[in-house]
């Protein structure tokens, strides 16, 4: 009887088990749900600890005194083209400008965080970046026109397919 989990007494010892563990699992997907959902609306004052890509910042963030978080931040509004496993040449090079042009954005090493929420692959969150003259970073990147503008959904390719296939 390994790995198997018997109840035994009653039907309403097991009547109250299942409402016990349905009553768990509820409670599990609300607090999931309610994560999911989380915001925090800023300003949260942020420095720069390194450039990922185009459109992604490691930041450290005071989020309470003394208490500081490092996380990844993907800057909300735009797609950049991927460092990592890029399709094709091109998209090498757009990604390569568009992580020097956001560095030069940047520069200052201060920026301000608002409506920071979870991003839906989990290990960053999503946030409005500004720069600490009050400047949206995504608005100045989009006008470098090294990034597109992006409100979810699916990506769209950086490559044609013929230069993919190279």
């Amino acid at each position: 009887m390994r790995g198997t989990f018997r109840v035994s007494g009653n039907d309403s010892n097991r009547r109250l088990l299942r409402g016990v563990s349905f009553a768990i699992a509820c409670a599990i997907a609300g607090l999931v749900a309610a994560q999911a959902g989380e915001s925090v609306p800023g300003p949260v004052p942020a420095e720069v600890v390194k450039i990922i890509d185009g459109d992604t910042i490691a930041v450290k963030a005071r989020i309470w005194l003394g208490q500081d978080v490092e996380t990844h931040v993907r800057i909300l509004g735009i797609d950049a083209p991927e460092l990592r496993e890029p399709q094709c040449d091109k998209e090498l090079k757009l990604a390569e400008a568009a992580r020097d042009r956001l560095a030069a954005v940047v520069a200052g090493g201060r920026v301000t965080l608002k409506d920071i929420r979870s991003d839906k692959y989990g290990g960053r969150v999503l946030a409005e970046v500004d720069t600490l003259s009050g400047e949206n970073v995504a608005d100045l990147m989009l006008r470098s026109g090294l990034v597109r503008a992006y409100g979810g959904g699916e990506r769209q390719p950086w490559c044609t397919k013929s230069q993919a296939e190279r």
